[in-house]
C-alpha cells in the first residue's frame, strides 16, 4: 500500500508541477500582452499628438514673452489646482536656440511614458523670455524625493543635458508664497505649524 500511495503522490506532484508551469506561462503571456498594449497605446498617443503639433508654431520661433502649457486633461496649469497643490516642478533655464528641440523631446517623453513614475506627471511649461527660455515639468507630490529624483534623471537624459546643467526643484507652496510676498511687499509669511518664518525662495518661472 505504501508503494501505491507513493506512486499516487508522485503522480499528483507531477500534475501540480505541470499546473504551476502552465500558470507561470499564462502569467508571462498576460504580462507581455499588457506590455505590448501599453507600448501600442503610447505610440498611438505620440502619432496623434504629432499630427497637431506639426502645424503649431515652435517655441524657438516666438519673440517676446510667451508661455506654452501642456497638461493632462482636467488639470489646470495653476499652482492651486487640486492635482498640483502638493507638488512642485523641475526648472531648467536654457540659452536661446534650444527651446524647440528640448520642448519636443520633453513632450514626446511624457506621451511615451518614459518617466516611469505612474500618475505623478501633471504637465509641462516652456516659457519664452528675451534673454533665455525656461522649461519646467510639474509633478503631484513634492515630498516624494525618490519620484522627484527619477523625474530629474529622466529629464536630464531625454533632453541630453550636459552634466553641469543647473536644475532647480521648486514646490508650488514656495511659488505661491513668493508671489504673495512680491505682490504685497509684506514680511516673510509665518508657518503657523512651526512658528517660524518661511525660508527665502529663489525665483523660478513666474506664474508657471
Amino acid at each position: 500500500m505504501n508503494n501505491k500511495f507513493d506512486a499516487l503522490k508522485d503522480d499528483d506532484s507531477g500534475d501540480h508541477d505541470q499546473n504551476e508551469e502552465n500558470s507561470t506561462q499564462k502569467d508571462g503571456e498576460k504580462e507581455k500582452t499588457e506590455r505590448d498594449k501599453n507600448q501600442s497605446s503610447s505610440k498611438r498617443k505620440v502619432e496623434q499628438f504629432w499630427r497637431f503639433y506639426s502645424h503649431m508654431v515652435r517655441p524657438g520661433d516666438l519673440t517676446g514673452h510667451s508661455d506654452f502649457h501642456l497638461f493632462k486633461e482636467g488639470i489646470k496649469p495653476m499652482w492651486e489646482d487640486d492635482a498640483n497643490k502638493n507638488g512642485g516642478k523641475w526648472i531648467i533655464r536654457l540659452r536661446k536656440g534650444l527651446a524647440s528641440r528640448c520642448w519636443e523631446n520633453l513632450i514626446l517623453a511624457m506621451l511615451g511614458e518614459q518617466f516611469m513614475v505612474g500618475e505623478e506627471i501633471c504637465g509641462a511649461v516652456v516659457s519664452v523670455r528675451f534673454q533665455e527660455d525656461i522649461i519646467s515639468i510639474w509633478n503631484k507630490t513634492a515630498s516624494d524625493q525618490a519620484t522627484t529624483a527619477r523625474i530629474r534623471d529622466t529629464l536630464r537624459r531625454v533632453l541630453n543635458l550636459p552634466p553641469n546643467t543647473i536644475m532647480e526643484y521648486k514646490t508650488h507652496t514656495d511659488s505661491i508664497n513668493l508671489e504673495w510676498k512680491r505682490k504685497t511687499g509684506q514680511l516673510p509669511i509665518v508657518d503657523y505649524s512651526t512658528g517660524k518664518d518661511w525660508p527665502s525662495f529663489s525665483a523660478g518661472v513666474e506664474g508657471g
